[in-house]
């Protein structure tokens, strides 16, 4: 089902989560593990992120060379297994960093076959390697781009003419920045671009992780005066380590807040977990309440933090 209609059918807010691929070579029973958890928790999707090629240096017998892999493949046959295996629907990402259109529309029609028609449309993060655009083939910029090749396929329109092509029927979602995206020079330019992204044809959104609630609020309340009405679905993080507090705004651009960071750097190590699932819970608790229409989960690769919210909140 569509993520769209399953937001229209529910009778109280859905649950989601959002997960990694595998880091190359790793072990399927792992990522299995993880899955098993979260099913317990009867989510309506799940999300699975996508990664592009990137460069990194390595070291070898012959010194330190340059490589260029995707360090995490398999977003497809996650997504095939998510639906197959524990008919949930899945929700692969799809990007415009590092693939171009053409990939796209194969990954696409890819998803097609295996009855996936729920999409997250993003740019991506800017890779340190920009992979060589062949003659005759051509790159989205930006979502809002991605946005428009999926809504003309839905409509039908490829990007060659196929035998007995049928149009497509993609639920599309897109990513939403209460505290702004890095890139952009305010809110309110933020906002209007994601405007244009629903303008497109996206029909609901994903906000990035956020820690504290009024950021959520405020934001939904801006989209709404600019016109924006499709369903706005919060992002929760735990946060579970003295680390996150560095690596979480590094990698994420989002702030923590002060009282959250204090109180997980003032105790000790086996205490951080605990702090980071009650702030989590603690929100998800007002957001419940003020009737979002979900709650989407940031999982990464660990489902205990995930569990101990769930429990907080009697959902298990």
């Amino acid at each position: 089902m569509k993520v769209i209609e399953q937001l229209d059918r529910a009778t109280e807010p859905l649950i989601s989560f959002e997960i990694v691929p595998l880091q190359r070579g790793g072990k399927l029973k792992n990522l299995l593990r993880v899955l098993d958890d979260l099913t317990e928790f009867k989510p309506r999707f799940i999300d699975v992120t996508s990664h592009a090629s990137d460069a990194f240096y390595e070291e070898t017998p012959s010194g330190i060379e340059r490589k260029v892999k995707r360090k995490r493949p398999g977003t497809l046959g996650i997504c095939a297994l998510i639906q197959k295996k524990y008919e949930i629907d899945a929700v692969p990402h799809v990007l415009c960093a590092n693939f171009t259109r053409e990939e796209t529309e194969d990954f696409l029609i890819e998803l097609q076959y295996l009855e996936i028609e729920n999409v997250l449309a993003l740019r991506g993060d800017l890779p340190s390697y920009e992979k060589p655009v062949q003659d005759g083939r051509s790159v989205n910029r930006f979502a809002v781009d991605l946005v428009e090749q999926l809504s003309n396929m839905n409509r039908g329109k490829y990007l060659e003419e196929l035998l007995d092509a049928e149009p497509s029927d993609f639920c599309i979602g897109v990513a939403g920045y209460p505290e702004k995206h890095y890139e952009a020079p305010n809110l309110l330019t933020d906002i209007r671009h994601l405007k244009a992204k629903v303008d497109a044809g996206a029909e609901y959104i994903v906000t990035q992780m956020f820690f504290e609630n009024s950021a959520y609020f405020d934001f939904a309340e801006k989209c709404r005066a600019e016109g924006i009405e499709v369903p706005i679905i919060p992002g929760l993080k735990v946060v579970s380590s003295k680390q996150q507090l560095t690596t979480i705004p590094q990698t994420f651009h989002v702030d923590i807040p002060f009282d959250l960071s204090e109180e997980i750097r003032r105790g000790g190590a086996d205490s951080a977990l605990d702090t980071g699932v009650e702030w989590t819970a603690s929100q998800a608790r007002e957001l419940l309440d003020r009737g979002v229409p979900a709650i989407h989960f940031y999982v990464i690769g660990q489902s205990r933090p995930i569990r101990a919210v769930m429990k907080k909140l009697g959902r298990c």
